[in-house]
């Protein structure tokens, strides 16, 4: 198991240890940061939340100009420098006190960590082969739920501790390992930047004998918002995302507020999918190679989430106990699920975006993750909360129509790709 996780030495394994410290830091800033925004800092929790989502919605935002930016100025410096920028913003949420040196923090902090997952994956785009792409990527998420398990258990220390100290001493693990993976990227091997597209063959000098200008194709300048095909791909990958919310608000309120479950079934399954996911995502990544197996592999994977949401939706009203099988029972289809959608969106966003550009490209399909962290609280409260059962099955209704409509997207994608003569022809069933 451990060999199928842990990436050989070289770039790789530097990728997996650079992703392996910061996930740890943010796993115990994950399960701490509500309560030292309230009890430490002293806001008041809807503010906390006003604050987090304009955060995020920046860093929504940023990402397809940071994604730019490593593509233009080298995606290894990028990467080094948006890292240090993070732990910088994690540093400064010691000293803030109060609601607008907060939300400043925290824009600096979500625009930061949006644009170093751009530039992170515009550099393993650069050092590794686009036919080994998906299977490191899956490591490297192995690698990612490993490091959220230790450090959920570091945050679940200093909740138990309940101390100013223990907050704070859980922001400065934060900041340092942000830190590390900073001067673990410097250690990688350098990627050039991409070359500015031209427009034109070089003019004619005076001293050469006057002949019609040629043109010369370049890739297409437009920004990525404005490639359609690619846009409909992120918004799908967005909704397929509201996986993310599920574990995280979704069944916190459905447990405590339409089921007998005991309240700590809630950071069981929590681990369940931590654990899961990393066991799992390398053995779901292997059969995916191409855009045609990243389709197959998110429809099936669309359908096993359908009945994960109809499952969690047999939990109400029935014994405390039967409710916990059931529950477990719909964490391991959800974990399933997450493994296939992951392996197959990671597959369609590499493979569909142009060369030279895959900073940009993914800094714009990652803004799924934010969406799905802005408008997910929302959307889930008012299905599962509000409509209770009926809405468990219509979101999964919704995943499984992103799901099937990802590989008609793909297919219009891959055919401007082609049409542009942007080399590899691709092909999608």
């Amino acid at each position: 198991m451990t060999n199928r996780l842990v990436p050989p030495a070289g770039p790789r394994r530097v990728l997996a240890l650079a992703q392996l410290s910061h996930s740890i830091g943010d796993g115990a800033y994950y399960v701490t940061s509500a309560l030292f925004f309230t009890r430490v800092v002293g806001l008041a929790p809807a503010r906390v939340g006003l604050g987090l989502t304009l955060a995020w919605a920046a860093g929504s935002a940023a990402g397809v100009p940071l994604g730019r930016l490593a593509d233009r100025r080298g995606p290894r410096g990028t990467a080094v420098l948006l890292a240090s920028a993070t732990a910088i913003a994690v540093a400064s949420f010691l000293v803030v006190r109060g609601f607008v040196p907060f939300v400043a923090a925290a824009c600096a902090y979500a625009t930061a960590q949006s644009g170093l997952a751009a530039a992170r994956q515009a550099l393993l785009a650069g050092l590794v082969p686009a036919g080994e792409r998906t299977g490191l990527l899956a490591r490297l998420q192995s690698t990612l739920n490993a490091g959220l398990a230790v450090g959920a258990g570091l945050g679940g220390l200093a909740l138990q501790a309940g101390t100013r100290e223990a907050y704070l001493a859980v922001l400065a693990l934060d900041a340092v390992s942000f830190a590390t993976s900073a001067g673990m990227l410097s250690r990688l091997p350098s990627v050039p930047p991409a070359p500015s597209p031209t427009s034109s063959a070089p003019s004619p000098t005076s001293s050469a004998p006057s002949v019609p200008s040629v043109p010369v194709r370049r890739r297409d300048s437009r920004g990525v918002l404005r490639d359609r095909p690619y846009a409909l791909l992120a918004l799908l990958n967005a909704v397929l995302l509201l996986r993310m919310p599920v574990l995280s608000l979704g069944l916190p309120l459905w447990i405590t507020e339409r089921t007998g479950a005991p309240v700590w079934l809630v950071s069981a399954l929590f681990v369940l999918n931590t654990v899961g996911v990393t066991l799992l995502q390398v053995r779901a990544a292997r059969s995916v190679t191409g855009l045609a197996s990243a389709t197959r592999v998110l429809r099936r994977a669309g359908w096993v989430m359908f009945g994960a949401c109809a499952v969690f939706a047999l939990s109400a009203g029935v014994s405390p106990w039967l409710a916990v099988g059931v529950l477990v029972l719909g964490a391991v289809l959800q974990v399933v699920a997450e493994t296939g959608q992951s392996a197959g969106s990671w597959q369609l966003s590499f493979d569909l975006a142009p060369a030279g550009r895959v900073g940009e490209y993914q800094g714009f399909f990652g803004t799924g993750v934010t969406v799905a962290r802005t408008l997910g609280p929302l959307v889930l409260t008012s299905l599962l909360v509000g409509w209770g059962a009926p809405g468990w099955l219509l979101l999964g209704g919704v995943t499984v129509a992103a799901s099937y409509a990802m590989g008609p997207a793909a297919r219009r994608a891959a055919a401007g790709r082609a049409g542009g003569d942007l080399r590899r022809p691709v092909a999608v069933r």
